[in-house]
C-alpha cells in the first residue's frame, strides 16, 4: 500500500505541513510525460523513507489543485518542494532523479537525528522553544494556518511569515537570513489564522539582533499589541484606530540572555476562543529604525477545528 498523500485540498495540505517534521511534495500533471517517468521513483523514495510525523511525501496534482500550485508560484512540472518545520527549504524544478533522491536522503537522515539532538532550549517532537513550556499548556503554533499567513512592511531579502514559526532553532547568523526584519520603518504587522479555535495563554518572541550601536542595524520589538479574531491582516492606520486586545511593554530583564526570547503573558479571559491573531510592533527598541524577530511560538490550549476561510467571531472593540 503506498504511503503517499494525496493532497486534495489546501486546508489538507496545512494540515500536513503542521503534523510532520519533514513534507516531501511532487506537484505534477497527468498530461505531463516526465511526470509520469519520475513517478516510480518517488514512490520508491517514499515506500522506503516515509516516517509518520517526521517524514511525509504528498502529491498535488496542479490541474485539481491550481489555487496551491498558484501559491507556490509552481511554473514547470514536476516541481518538488521540501518543507521542513512547514518552512521551504528546498526547490528541484524539472525530472532529476538523482538530485531528488540525494536531497530526500539527506533529509531522511536528518529527521532520523531530530530526536536525539539538543537545540539549545527546550523541545517537544523536534520543535525548538525558547522558554520552558507553562504548566498544563502545549505550544500550539502547529495548529497555524500556514498558507493564511501574512506580513506588512517587511524586508523581502530576509525572511518570510513562514519563518517566524519555524520549529528550528534560530541560526542567528547574518549571512542565514534566518529572520524577519521590517523593511521602511519600525513597524511590523503580522497576521497568524488558525486552523481551529484555540486558547492562548502566552506568546514567545524570540530576537537575536546583533550586539551593536549602529542604529541601522535592528533592534527587539519594544511595544507589542495583538487583536483577536480578525478576518485578515489590519492595515497600520486601522490598527492605530482599533482597541487591541492587548498591549504589553517589554524591557530588557524581559528577555531571556541564553535564547533572546521573551515570554509575553496574556490575559486569558480574553484569549480563550481565538481563531486569529494579528500582531503588531509599534516600536521597537532604542533609536533604531527597525525590528528584528527570529521567531513566535504561540503557547496554549488546541480547540474545534475549522473549516474553510477564517470567520470573525468577535471583535476586540
Amino acid at each position: 500500500m503506498s504511503k503517499t498523500v494525496h493532497i486534495e485540498s489546501t486546508v489538507q495540505f496545512s494540515n500536513l505541513l503542521s503534523s510532520s517534521v519533514i513534507v516531501v511534495a511532487d506537484f505534477y500533471a497527468d498530461w505531463c510525460g516526465p511526470c509520469k517517468q519520475i513517478a516510480p521513483i518517488y514512490e520508491q523514495l517514499s515506500a522506503q523513507l516515509s516516517k509518520p510525523n517526521k517524514i511525509t511525501f504528498a502529491k498535488i496534482n496542479t490541474d485539481q489543485q491550481q489555487d496551491l500550485a498558484r501559491s507556490y508560484n509552481v511554473r514547470a512540472m514536476p516541481t518538488f518542494m521540501i518543507f521542513k518545520n512547514a518552512q521551504q527549504i528546498q526547490f528541484i524544478e524539472g525530472a532529476d532523479p538523482k538530485k531528488l533522491s540525494q536531497v530526500v536522503k539527506d533529509l531522511a537522515n536528518e529527521a532520523n537525528k531530530l530526536e536525539g539532538e539538543d537545540a539549545g532550549g527546550s523541545s517537544s517532537g523536534g520543535t525548538w522553544l525558547g522558554a520552558e513550556l507553562p504548566r498544563g499548556y502545549g505550544d500550539v503554533t502547529g495548529q497555524v494556518d500556514f498558507m493564511s499567513l501574512e506580513l506588512l512592511n517587511w524586508d523581502s531579502t530576509h525572511g518570510t511569515a513562514r519563518t517566524l514559526i519555524s520549529g528550528d532553532k534560530p541560526k542567528g547568523q547574518a549571512n542565514a537570513k534566518d529572520w524577519v526584519e521590517s523593511d521602511t520603518d519600525e513597524q511590523l504587522m503580522l497576521y497568524i489564522p488558525f486552523q481551529s479555535t484555540i486558547k492562548i495563554q502566552s506568546i514567545h518572541l524570540t530576537s537575536l539582533p546583533e550586539d551593536t550601536e549602529d542604529d541601522e542595524n535592528p533592534s527587539r520589538p519594544k511595544v507589542v499589541r495583538i487583536y483577536t479574531n480578525r478576518p485578515h491582516i489590519l492595515g497600520f492606520d486601522e490598527a492605530e484606530d482599533t482597541q487591541p486586545a492587548q498591549e504589553f511593554t517589554l524591557s530588557e530583564k524581559d528577555w531571556d540572555s541564553k535564547t533572546g526570547t521573551a515570554k509575553i503573558d496574556l490575559r486569558i479571559v480574553k484569549f480563550t476562543n481565538v481563531s486569529s491573531i494579528v500582531l503588531f510592533v509599534v516600536e521597537s527598541e532604542g533609536d533604531n529604525e527597525k525590528v528584528r524577530i527570529d521567531r513566535i511560538r504561540i503557547i496554549g490550549e488546541s480547540g474545534e477545528k475549522r473549516d474553510g476561510k477564517i470567520e470573525k467571531i468577535a471583535s476586540d472593540d
